[in-house]
């Protein structure tokens, strides 16, 4: 499903992008059962409790992306500190994963503000056993002279 978001009050707010959307994300995924639903690999369905961020950052000195993750906090504020933590420690690290240990119950987020896309297609191996959301940048509609 491609959605178009009006992402308005994030700017007026002066909150910072890529934390504000991971954070609106990740508190959504948390409230629906539907989106923490998974098979486990004895293919058993059960649904987590928590799902936590899983997220791409981009190096602009290799163009290149690695994940990071950091763990779901209910309030926006200890969520954005642990997020900033997170890319302090972690965000000069290369290779596809920046962070250690990935939890099993993440859920995947990748944008790249400086672009736009109506339609988008992903093909995972095995992926009808797949039932976790993944997030690939949400077209993101924020007026400028309203900034």
């Amino acid at each position: 499903m491609t959605v178009k978001l009006d992402i308005t009050q994030i700017k007026k707010k002066r909150m910072k992008l890529y934390p504000a959307m991971l954070y609106y994300l990740a508190t959504i995924v948390n409230r629906h059962s539907e989106f923490r639903t998974a098979i486990n690999q004895e293919g058993e369905l059960g649904i987590y409790d928590e799902m936590i961020p899983s997220y791409t950052i981009f190096h602009e000195d290799t163009e290149t992306f690695f994940n990071l993750w950091t763990p779901y906090i209910p309030d926006f504020e200890a969520f954005s500190m642990a997020y900033a933590n997170d890319m302090q420690r972690y965000g000069s690290n290369y290779g596809m994963i920046g962070k250690a240990d990935v939890p099993e119950n993440v859920f995947y987020v990748s944008m790249i503000p400086w672009s736009t896309f109506d339609g988008f297609n992903l093909n995972l191996q095995k992926g009808y056993d797949y039932l976790i959301p993944i997030f690939t940048k949400v077209t993101l509609l924020c007026p400028i002279e309203e900034v």
